[in-house]
């Protein structure tokens, strides 16, 4: 029997356009009357997904931040933060990267220091707090993750980069154009892993969906582990299962009523 559903968010819950399905709603709500945990997994801020999910935040768990942070019913449960100094060098070699931006995701905002206006407007999407600083290595707040954006692709342009540290911190490739860099336990598998601990819930009794290769320790912590049609070819290795239908075709919840979740 299924107590919990873990689901990713882009590329997975939503469309390409970012749109949640109309039928997310009463398909969220039938799944709490038969006692099953929804959860959002995600490399968006907590209060992206909080706003995001505002009808049913009070009552939904959020893996935010790729796992850093963990918060259900309002209230924080797990925090796991990325050294400042180490947070610091990673900003100080991504700045020498071309065509390259930065995010430092902190506790209580994220942070951007370009004005350049596309790169703003597009990572606004994804942060409901950002704000625009002088230098970022200056910041003072809890850093959660750093995250490098390039537009032509970071899994060849900016991963090869970072290579080197991947002994050390968690280099998670999140999207086509971005990558996250965490402490080297961070990542929505292991936050899982102590949900289910704490909730007395078996990886038996566990569903998630994910397409990306920040979704890839979360896989692992399910015996119903469904990449999306649409996913990377190593989430698709790493899974179970594997959804008839992509992210447009609103896949996550089809899969779920296949299942039966719904009755």
């Amino acid at each position: 029997m299924i107590k919990l559903i873990v689901t990713d968010v882009d590329g997975t819950l939503l469309n390409d356009n970012h749109e949640l399905h109309p039928d997310f709603w009463k398909v969220e709500e039938q799944l709490t009357k038969n006692g099953i945990l929804f959860s959002i997994a995600s490399g968006r801020q907590f209060y992206n997904l909080e706003s995001r999910f505002e009808r049913i935040k009070d009552r939904t768990m959020f893996f935010a931040e790729n796992g850093t942070y963990v918060s259900h019913k309002g209230r924080e449960l797990y925090v796991n933060p990325i050294e400042q100094n180490a947070a610091r060098d990673f900003i100080r070699l991504g700045r020498d990267l071309e065509n390259t931006n930065l995010v430092l995701c902190g506790k209580n905002s994220a942070y951007i220091e370009t004005k350049d206006e596309d790169f703003r407007k597009e990572i606004s999407k994804f942060y409901e707090r950002l704000k625009v600083v002088d230098d970022l290595t200056q910041v003072e707040d809890t850093y959660l993750k750093v995250t490098l954006c390039n537009f032509n692709g970071v899994e060849e342009n900016t991963f090869p980069h970072f290579v080197n540290y991947t002994d050390r911190y968690k280099v998670a490739i999140a999207a086509k154009v971005f990558i996250d860099i965490t402490s080297l336990d961070a990542n929505k598998g292991n936050a899982i892993k102590g949900i289910q601990k704490e909730l007395g819930i078996s990886p038996e009794e566990t569903l998630v969906f994910g397409d990306y290769l920040n979704d890839l320790e979360m896989m692992k912590v399910a015996k119903h582990s469904y990449a999306m049609k649409n996913a990377h070819p190593e989430i698709i290795q790493a899974s179970n299962f594997r959804t008839r239908y992509d992210n447009n075709e609103n896949g996550v919840l089809r899969t779920i009523e296949e299942l039966g979740l719904l009755a």
